[in-house]
């Protein structure tokens, strides 16, 4: 199952302090908004976002229809698809993609320790 592009949401205390963190590390903004609290930084093929005040826990983040640099790729496998492939495998979601719309939509599932992984996808369904 192919669940698209990864990174890691972290949730921060201060954005500005985060952002000069990872800058030491290398990590350079590629997009974002910090007026409104979220910043996403890579380092090569790493991406990390950063999200002040969004989010109670860090979150594993995929995103059907990107490539590793944020470009839409022509060819994925919609959300909608992949959370009625879960569904059938049983899965329980968080939070679930409204299966009638076509556009971006995302859904939620929690592993067994509790940590939130995220499918967000930001493109419309495939043609």
């Amino acid at each position: 199952m192919e669940l698209g592009a990864f990174s890691v949401s972290l949730t921060v205390k201060d954005l500005a302090a985060s952002r000069a963190f990872y800058a030491k590390l290398g990590f350079q903004p590629m997009g974002g908004d910090p007026d409104q609290g979220w910043q996403v930084l890579r380092n090569g093929s790493v991406t990390i976002g950063l999200f002040q005040g969004m989010f109670e826990r860090n979150i594993l983040t995929f995103n059907p229809g990107w490539g590793y640099g944020a470009e839409p790729l022509d060819h994925f496998t919609d959300v909608r698809d992949l959370q009625e492939r879960l569904r059938a495998e049983g899965m329980a979601f968080a939070q679930e993609a409204d299966t009638s719309s076509t556009g971006p939509a995302h859904f939620v599932v929690v592993d067994p320790d509790g940590n939130p992984v995220l499918v967000d996808q930001h493109v419309p369904r495939p043609a």
